[in-house]
């Protein structure tokens, strides 16, 4: 087996640095949208960052193997559908539609697998059925809960006292409950819920948490490597994830529980139910792809990100000074050592419990200096790069062959720019903007581009 670097992810569990296992395949499992509406910019940091790291996995040498599942049952779809004046299945279908769109715009790829909730039933009631046999779960009324007393370990993940849990369940529910403590796996149907599906309790849906343990399942079997997902899912969807996996199976779930911060809005959560939303069409459409894509990996993925439009455009920014790097001609000769140094440095960084921040100061000191002078390997590096943050499409070539008038016009531009004749090559330059063309600057020379 080829040696591959040592990649390291701080489990939220036990809150250690700790290495993936590059013997066998890395699966990874995101928890995706819950389909009632279009997301924001909120929902894509969960999707973009497991993406990139399984990219950035198989680069090193590693085998991922990504999941990230779509929620498509679930209280908010039934609302949502009833406000819309259509059915619920049908609601969710043309919202999933919506959100593969949206993120297919984001240029960073698609997950290995993409599991439905609603194509997963069989594997729940089953996975329910094992927690009844097994005293972890009991029927009440046509539901089923969890008996959160019988797992010793719960609370493990949060670090809460459960007596201090809040499951925020329906109302209605609590005295259907051995105790508040207890989750629901299964609910019963309830009037004026137009989707229902069979099972030993009568028809109903799951509960949101068992869908996510059986998705997990099915596809990555148990003790996979990540489970991933943003920290306001700490509690408590996946404390109920560990607890219902490790009753019925006697294992754990996941190796290591990877969370993203949250994208706040004047230090508040960025939430559909807040109001405080941008949707990630939106900013799409406002500020391109890439620059969504740069923004949402500016920040160490651990932490809360600030969201603004100054933000966006300063992303912006960015990623248009790696392209007009990366459409300068490269240097010739052999690669310099500080080319492979901040190749290094990147790469480390991204080992490092994948950390982004060092990552781009790398790349930008590799920019910085090739902007300086003609750097051998640099732009070779920066393509590297730039598709480990799911910015490729910088390397699309964009430049439209020059006609013979422009390149006249520049020459003549650059003869009276040596006879230091500025008042000239100023209206030489602008009407080579009149013509669509800009003129840069380069170490090798002056350079037309086609203006956007």
């Amino acid at each position: 087996m080829l040696s591959v670097r040592e990649v390291r992810i701080r489990d939220t569990l036990s809150g250690e640095l700790v290495a993936l296992d590059a013997d066998r395949e890395v699966g990874i499992y995101a928890c995706g949208p819950t389909v009632y509406s279009r997301i924001h910019v909120g929902n894509a940091r969960p999707y973009v960052i497991p993406l990139l790291v399984s990219r950035f996995l198989a680069h090193e040498g590693y085998a991922p193997k990504l999941v990230i599942n779509v929620t498509d049952i679930n209280d908010k779809i039934y609302d949502a559908a009833r406000e819309a004046g259509v059915g619920s299945a049908e609601h969710a279908q043309a919202m999933t539609r919506a959100y593969v769109e949206d993120t297919d715009r984001l240029g960073v790829g698609r997950p290995d697998a993409e599991p439905l909730a609603s194509e997963t039933v069989g594997g729940i009631v089953e996975l329910i059925e094992e927690l009844i046999d097994s005293g972890h779960a009991y029927e009440s009324g046509g539901d089923v809960y969890f008996r959160v007393r019988s797992f010793d370990g719960y609370g493990k993940l949060s670090n809460r006292d459960p007596d201090e849990m809040d499951q925020g369940e329906e109302a209605g529910s609590a005295q259907l409950k051995e105790s508040s403590l207890d989750f629901a796996l299964w609910k019963a149907r309830k009037p004026g819920e137009d989707t229902a599906w069979p099972s030993p309790w009568g028809e109903g849906r799951p509960g949101w948490h068992i869908e996510c343990s059986a998705m997990a399942e099915k596809l990555l079997g148990t003790n996979f490597a990540i489970h991933s997902g943003g920290s306001d899912l700490v509690f408590p969807h996946h404390e109920n994830e560990i607890a219902q996996t490790e009753a019925a199976r006697g294992e754990p779930l996941a190796r290591i529980w990877m969370h993203n911060g949250m994208i706040r809005t004047d230090e508040e959560k960025m939430s559909k139910s807040v109001g405080n939303i941008f949707q990630l069409s939106e900013a799409i459409d406002r500020f391109g792809a890439e620059a969504v894509v740069a923004y949402l990996t500016s920040g160490h993925y651990r932490q809360p990100l600030e969201f603004s439009e100054r933000a966006l455009s300063d992303a912006q920014a960015r990623t248009e000074r790696l392209r007009n790097y990366l459409e300068e001609p490269a240097a010739d000769g052999e690669d310099e050592p500080f080319v492979s140094e901040r190749l290094e440095e990147f790469l480390v960084a991204l080992a490092d419990d994948y950390n982004t921040p060092r990552a781009w100061a790398a790349l930008f000191d590799l920019v910085s200096e090739g902007n300086r002078r003609p750097l051998p390997g640099g732009r070779e590096a920066v393509a590297e790069m730039v598709r480990l943050l799911g910015l490729e499409s910088l390397l699309a070539a964009r430049a439209t062959p020059v006609d013979a008038e422009a390149e006249a016009l520049l020459a003549e531009r650059e003869a009276a720019r040596a006879q230091r004749d500025f008042e000239h090559a100023d209206r030489i330059r602008d009407r080579l903007a009149a013509m669509g063309w800009e003129v840069r600057d380069t170490p090798e020379g002056a350079r037309l581009r086609r203006r956007d």
